[in-house]
């Protein structure tokens, strides 16, 4: 008992590995004699029709080596102890030494291995298993290998829970545990003689269980093959050097070759680099027709470079999936903020493009103002109006110092946001569909008005008058933003923009983020989140922390109207949520009772001053 507890210790003490070998295949040459899947084999395995794979009675194999055969023992509860008896055959069993076999209700209380390490029962699953899971104890006998008798007879036990074992290649131990298999012994029957073994091979004799012997041949090192005479025997390795030399030559070929062609790569693409930095100017006037407004102005890259100091990391203001975007200044000039695609290619040309065609085409208080452009040495850029105070998600997450927002300022930014979606749904034909409506892309100016910004995913929809009342076109957005529906069907319509901006009411309401892998598994996205806590009436559940230290009841009656409000546009069919302009009217009616009288219209305004002076003294230089 001992013996089994210092070994189990000392393994864990080292590193804790859980098996992914796959298992070995029922296919003609797989395996060497003595094993094979037919009555010729002295040591025959079944195989599953379904997998394919090859078993012993109902546990699948997973390796076979010189001495060994490593089984799959997946941990189940109440696993009769008579299943290990498939695995004591004729010529194999469980080894003697190194495995450590885990048993559930014992009688004996002197069986004291009771495994406490969290970390190999959290492998092992054993918190769902009633009874607790105990170490056999090792058999006193000097064979190599268990009898029945030591597992089933000594054991005083009902279940077979699983096993563990030390990790091998070949005869060589690894210091890790397999957690959930089992080693195999093999033999041959009788002892070691000299017409069993090829004539480069080595008997290793097996000490079994009541005084008997087994055998195993291996060939000697410097060889390779069948270690027995019955099937061709050990061949040298040294008569495979012509073979290896061919395929050094070969392989050498191959290098050369691959060589070659990535250089013919390489010089193509610096060609075609230089090609299109060079009609840059043709790219520009290009770039401006496909927009279809010539009115956007093109700045060329030194003026941008200039207004960047070079692109400093100083002047960043946050890196996107679709790149970067930095603060720039140019002479006699505002600040303004400067995208920079992270991507070279035709997709991020098109995203330029599509931008600079929607923008340019509507105008709205609430939306980002894009004020130039430009694309040379093959990069596209977009110059917009600057955001002094960040975005949205910056202060609910209160990221880059930003303190946390007053309930009064982020009702106004979702009143304005809704606006401005409903003006891109309703005032303009064909309307436009964001696709991408998230709190990073709703940018905040020096009197925390919020802006709608980032259309390169956005798309025209059908007009009004047309019968149909969604494209189809394959899903893009952000994960936890993105409609279920639309992901489901690719239909996209208005109301992908609505329940994307549901999801953004919940992040104003909870401050919460909208993926969090440390909260529970069901709970990792917030939409999910809401609408189990609003359904279940437990708003409550989800207030942002920063707004519970307000006692205002006209606050927390708001609150509750703007979730069942974020519900609705949270509904998974999308005929269920209401459309943008409903949403809209919905926030002003909630802002009407909150703010009241003008009292309160002016108390918030004093608030958005405040906000004002502060921001001004943390934005850049001018």
């Amino acid at each position: 008992m001992r013996e089994t507890l210092v070994f189990l210790l000392f393994f864990i003490t080292l590193t804790v590995a859980t098996r992914t070998t796959g298992s070995v295949k029922c296919q003609t040459g797989s395996l060497r004699y003595p094993f094979g899947f037919t009555d010729g084999y002295p040591i025959r395995f079944n195989c599953s029709n379904k997998t394919g794979d090859a078993k012993i009675g109902d546990f699948v194999v997973q390796e076979v080596t010189n001495s060994s055969v490593y089984v799959n023992i997946p941990p189940m509860c109440k696993r009769q102890i008579r299943k290990i008896e498939q695995l004591f055959r004729e010529n194999l069993a469980p080894s003697n030494i190194q495995n450590v076999i885990l048993l559930q209700g014992c009688n004996k209380s002197s069986s004291n291995c009771l495994i406490k390490s969290r970390f190999v029962q959290n492998r092992l699953n054993l918190s769902r298993c009633e009874t607790s899971v105990r170490c056999l104890d090792r058999a006193t006998t000097d064979s190599d290998v268990m009898s029945i008798g030591d597992v089933v007879n000594r054991s005083d036990c009902k279940y077979w829970f699983s096993s563990i074992t030390p990790e091998s290649k070949d005869t060589k131990p690894r210091f890790s545990l397999s957690l959930g298999r089992i080693k195999l012994d093999w033999w041959i029957k009788k002892g070691c003689s000299n017409t069993t073994c090829s004539e480069n091979a080595n008997c290793n004799v097996v000490k079994l269980p009541g005084g008997g012997f087994g055998h195993r041949c291996a060939c000697n090192e410097g060889f390779r093959g069948d270690a027995f005479t019955v099937h061709g025997g050990c061949r040298s390795v040294h008569k495979r050097k012509g073979l290896h030399k061919l395929i050094v030559l070969g392989t050498g070929i191959l290098i050369g070759v691959t060589l070659i062609a990535f250089l013919i790569f390489t010089y193509i693409y610096r060609y075609k680099r230089s090609a299109f930095s060079s009609r840059t100017p043709i790219a520009n006037r290009l770039l401006c027709e496909l927009a279809g407004n010539s009115s956007v102005p093109f700045y060329t890259y030194k003026e941008i470079e200039k207004a960047t100091d070079s692109f400093s990391d100083k002047n960043k203001l946050g890196t996107g999936a679709y790149g970067t975007v930095y603060a720039g200044e140019f002479p006699n000039s505002s600040w303004v903020a400067i995208k920079r695609l992270r991507q070279i290619d035709t997709s991020s040309i098109d995203q330029v493009v599509n931008e600079i065609k929607l923008l340019s085409s509507v105008s709205h208080p609430n939306l980002v103002c894009l004020l130039g452009c430009c694309i040379s040495h093959g990069e596209p850029l977009l110059i917009y109006e600057f955001m002094p105070n960040g975005t949205l998600s910056e202060h609910l997450q209160h990221e880059r110092g930003h303190t946390p927002l007053s309930w009064s300022l982020r009702l106004s930014i979702a009143s304005q946001t809704a606006d401005a979606i409903a003006h891109l749904h309703s005032s303009v034909n064909p309307p436009i569909y964001h696709r991408d409506i998230k709190s990073s892309n709703i940018l905040l100016d020096y009197e925390f008005n919020s802006k709608i910004s980032d259309f390169g995913l956005s798309r025209l929809g059908m007009s009004t008058d047309f019968e149909a009342s969604h494209i189809s076109t394959a899903p893009q957005g952000t994960p936890g933003y993105l409609d279920p529906q639309y992901h489901q069907d690719f239909h996209l319509s208005d109301k992908s923009d609505v329940y994307s901006f549901g999801v953004v009411l919940i992040e104003i309401i909870s401050g919460f983020k909208v993926i969090d892998f440390t909260r529970p598994y069901d709970e990792v996205n917030l939409a999910v989140l809401a609408v189990d806590r609003i359904g279940r009436g437990r708003v409550v559940d989800i207030i942002d922390p920063c707004l519970r230290t307000e006692n205002n009841p006209k606050m927390f009656a708001s609150i509750q109207n703007l979730a069942e409000l974020a519900f609705r546009c949270l509904s998974f069919h999308r005929n269920m949520r209401p459309t943008m302009i409903e949403v809209k009217e919905d926030l002003q009616r909630i802002k009407l009772m909150y703010f009241g009288t003008e009292l309160g219209k002016s108390r918030n305004r004093s608030e958005i001053d405040m906000k004002r002076l502060n921001s001004l003294e943390s934005s850049p230089r001018v």
